[in-house]
């Protein structure tokens, strides 16, 4: 892999204003992932593939990732930074709306980190639950959105967003079967383990 790419992509990237997971949250993650040595992960929402390429480092031998991205130019972007970086042969990108997407993949993912369109929180954990491995592990990246979430903002420009937040922390929390923790790291990190 390489690492030298990879620090160029990451500073045009936040140079451009394009959302990509941050330090802190990558840092947290890693520990996971390190523990983990997941053989497949998905991920939701690639933007220009940064953060697929920070796991490849975390994947078991003959790992990969699927990533889903629906944006031309970030699809075109990160295509071209997997290839750059040298992990072309690690991930698959599907092309197009993870909401269409989603139902139609019927593998099973030792991790899914969910870092997409907010107001689609509640569905994409539905999808992941579906395919996750038993001890695998579910990264929702941020979920308290500027502290929207936890505070009783209600302005409508965001109130569905806040909303289905609310209700994905509500769900990760409620389900006997996960083991949540949310941390105030980056935008929010919410981890959810499948027991």
């Amino acid at each position: 892999m390489n690492k030298e790419e990879l620090e160029i992509i990451k500073r045009k990237a936040l140079d451009e204003h394009i959302p990509i997971i941050m330090d802190d949250t990558l840092e947290i993650m890693e520990k996971y992932l390190n523990k983990l040595k997941p053989k497949r992960i998905l991920e939701i929402g690639a933007a220009v593939g940064y953060s697929a390429m920070c796991f490849c480092e975390f994947l078991a031998e003959d790992g990969v990732i699927d990533t889903i991205e629906r944006d031309e130019e970030r699809i075109k972007e990160a295509k071209e930074n997997f290839k750059k970086v040298g992990v072309e042969n690690k991930i698959n990108l599907y092309e197009g709306d993870a909401v269409e997407i989603l139902p139609t993949l019927n593998e099973k993912y030792d991790a899914v980190f969910i870092d997409a369109a907010k107001g689609k929180y509640p569905f994409f954990l539905k999808e992941s639950l579906r395919m996750l491995n038993t001890g695998g592990i579910i990264f929702a990246d941020n979920i308290l959105y500027k502290g929207y979430v936890m505070s009783d903002y209600n302005k409508h420009k965001q109130r569905t967003a806040v909303r289905n937040l609310r209700e994905y922390i509500k769900e990760v929390s409620e389900n006997s079967n996960l083991q949540t923790e949310i941390l105030e790291v980056g935008d929010g990190l919410a981890i959810s383990k499948l027991k």
